[in-house]
């Protein structure tokens, strides 16, 4: 019997120049304070009650479903500029088991966009996620990055 699901890459990247200096945006990507920027978002907290050595962050979203999510810091690098979060729980449930994403940024040094930033924001899937978790993650990406760099303008 064939399988009736479309085979897709189960990663997305997505990326953007933002005219504001790097300070000003690596400032900005921190889990609790995604809230801020993200105009998806209605409210970005720590979770109380989780491990003082476990970031547990909890981000509702401003969707018809009333979507909340733990995310838990996996990684942080102030050096390398970059922070890794998976997706721990999820109200409604995910269509897939799990989601790594990682946000870079990095300072952009010479040519036209020099003194500006470049962020990426990618997400690795299970193999059960489908095209369009996919393609809804792409879009989400695209207006969070869209979102940030409108919030950097402001400042």
């Amino acid at each position: 019997m064939a399988s009736s699901r479309i085979p897709t890459s189960t990663s997305v990247l997505e990326s953007a120049v933002i005219e504001a200096p790097f300070s000003a945006v690596w400032h900005l990507i921190k889990l609790p304070d995604f809230s801020n920027w993200w105009s998806q978002l209605s409210k970005s907290e720590v979770v109380k009650g989780a491990s003082p050595e476990t970031d547990i962050i909890q981000w509702t979203f401003k969707d018809k479903e009333g979507t909340v999510i733990e995310v838990k810091q996996e990684e942080h690098s102030s050096i390398d500029h970059y922070i890794t979060y998976s997706v721990i729980t999820s109200t409604p449930a995910l269509d897939y088991t799990s989601v790594m994403s990682t946000i870079r940024a990095y300072p952009i040094t010479s040519g036209k966009h020099e003194g500006h930033t470049y962020v990426t924001w990618s997400g690795n899937f299970s193999s059960d996620a489908n095209a369009d978790v996919i393609e809804d993650a792409k879009y989400k990406r695209r207006e969070a990055l869209a979102d940030l760099a409108t919030a950097v303008s402001k400042k």
